[in-house]
């Protein structure tokens, strides 16, 4: 397996086999030509041979020094080997070379298992319990669309160096 920026041609095989990687195309609209054209050296791809195993989609936030993970997904049959963690581990190591002190994601507060994903990276939940408890920042996306932000410290005098 190897790691790499995301190519056109890589982008193009996500799309076209978007179900096997989320189960549906439901994600279709979030998957922009924009992450690979304008923000390419932020995005990667773990590749078995040709074939995109896993991708994430990441940039450098514009308003602080934040490394922002858009879109993390692992393609059927590659699942449960780590590769999500490969991505996130190589995506903190760029935005802590890009100045970056945190990683911060979002998700909808009902994708458990987005939460429980980040929550077992070390991510912490930022902002208010909802109805069911679940941490939120109210209107995140826009009025009444709450999302549960994450955010994990990657660089400061708390934040031990790897070695």
């Amino acid at each position: 397996m190897r790691i790499g920026h995301c190519t056109k041609e890589d982008y193009g095989q996500i799309l076209t086999h978007l179900t096997e990687f989320w189960g549906s195309d439901r994600t279709r609209p979030l998957h922009h030509p924009i992450f690979v054209r304008e923000f390419g050296n932020s995005t990667f791809v773990a590749r078995d041979g040709d074939r995109v195993a896993a991708y994430l989609f990441g940039f450098r936030s514009q308003t602080e020094p934040v490394g922002y993970v858009h879109l993390v997904a692992v393609r059927d049959g590659y699942r449960r080997r780590g590769l999500a963690r490969v991505l996130y581990r190589h995506f903190t190591d760029f935005a802590r070379a890009e100045g970056c002190r945190e990683i911060k994601a979002i998700t909808t507060p009902g994708n458990r298992g987005s939460i429980a994903f980040h929550t077992a990276l070390g991510m912490r939940m930022v902002g208010e319990p909802n109805a069911d408890g679940v941490p939120v920042v109210r209107s995140y996306s826009g009025p009444g669309e709450d999302r549960v932000v994450f955010r994990m410290p990657i660089a400061g005098p708390d934040v031990p160096r790897p070695a």
